[in-house]
């Protein structure tokens, strides 16, 4: 496993990180001995940052982590949390000082915690980002001792441009994978420039780049890639990465063949060419098993990868995927 600095924060985690979404029930059931399953195979494996949110499942995600970390006492794991979307507007409204103590009380409690190592507004409106008066209120809950670090996590490259201006912004969250490549243009210079650090989610463009799906494939109600699959819930964009199934079913056929002839499983090729962007610092997939958890987790060990493999995926990008989302994020 590869470690980084995870920017302003000062902390040394592994570049292949955990995310927790899916024991919140989002994609699926996932029971408490499947989750402890994960986050002990994923440990075990190297990964010491675990991704969560305090929606996650109205908080079981949080708790689950919290039950692992206190069964774990001397488990070295950074923990990333988020907040906002409690309040149904996730706007400047609902970003105040008030609420900012409520939500990080309740993460804190829920993960068995005095202090958050990391937490992320959790893709807010826009215009949240032009407030000072939101980093100063974050800036005293750091001051308070509630939150050591905080960050964001956003939809769209302006955003997050925005955000690696603030100077007590440590890590930015974005959605980065071989088919939605945007970031590189411009957010991930930045945050170099600026030492901010980038977590990098939805790599596998909710597995897609798996390999495993056809245009036949179905999944449950619960799901979220049934349910949000045009934007019904939240931002499309976290749903097959914004790329319309057939399209992205029949790219990501083109992608296993790209990884192949490389020698690599399609998933594996996927984090790996994440991972291996100038300015990530950590990749943080969601795993529904142990198995799942150990492969992703070995991704973090793949040697670089060719010039002629970055040159393929490029090229696909710009052939089957650019035109569906490139100007929207």
């Amino acid at each position: 496993m590869d470690y980084r600095i995870l920017g302003r924060t000062g902390r040394r985690v592994s570049a292949l990180a955990l995310g927790t979404w899916q024991f919140g029930g989002d994609w699926g059931e996932v029971s408490r001995e499947d989750a402890f399953s994960v986050l002990d195979a994923s440990y075990d494996a190297g990964v010491t940052l675990f991704d969560t949110a305090d929606v996650y499942g109205d908080g079981r995600s949080e708790q689950l982590i919290g039950e692992w970390l206190k069964a774990n006492p001397a488990a070295d794991v950074f923990v990333a949390t988020k907040m906002i979307r409690r309040s149904s507007g996730h706007d400047l409204a609902a970003a105040t000082l008030e609420n900012f103590r409520e939500w990080t009380d309740r993460s804190r409690s829920n993960l068995g915690v005095d202090t958050l190592d990391l937490v992320q507004l959790h893709c807010p409106t826009s215009e949240v980002y032009d407030a000072d008066r939101v980093f100063d209120d974050l800036d005293t809950l750091v001051a308070e001792g509630a939150i050591a670090h905080y960050g964001v996590s956003v939809e769209t490259v302006d955003e997050a441009l925005r955000a690696i201006r603030r100077p007590g912004v440590a890590s930015v969250q974005i959605i980065l994978n071989a088919f939605r490549q945007k970031p590189l243009e411009r957010a991930l210079p930045a945050a170099v420039e600026a030492g901010v650090g980038i977590l990098a989610r939805v790599p596998l463009a909710s597995g897609l780049l798996s390999g495993r799906y056809t245009r036949d494939t179905s999944f449950p109600a619960g799901d979220h890639r049934s349910y949000n699959r045009h934007g019904e819930a939240f931002d499309v964009g976290e749903t097959f990465s914004g790329v319309p199934f057939e399209i992205g079913v029949d790219a990501a056929a083109r992608f296993t063949a790209i990884a192949r002839d490389a020698g690599l499983e399609p998933a594996a090729a996927a984090l790996a060419w994440v991972a291996q962007q100038q300015g990530v610092s950590a990749v943080i997939p969601g795993v529904r098993n142990a198995g799942q958890a150990r492969a992703n987790a070995a991704a973090g060990a793949i040697g670089a990868l060719t010039q002629e493999f970055s040159d393929a995926v490029r090229a696909l990008y710009d052939e089957a995927i650019r035109p569906s989302v490139h100007e929207r994020w």
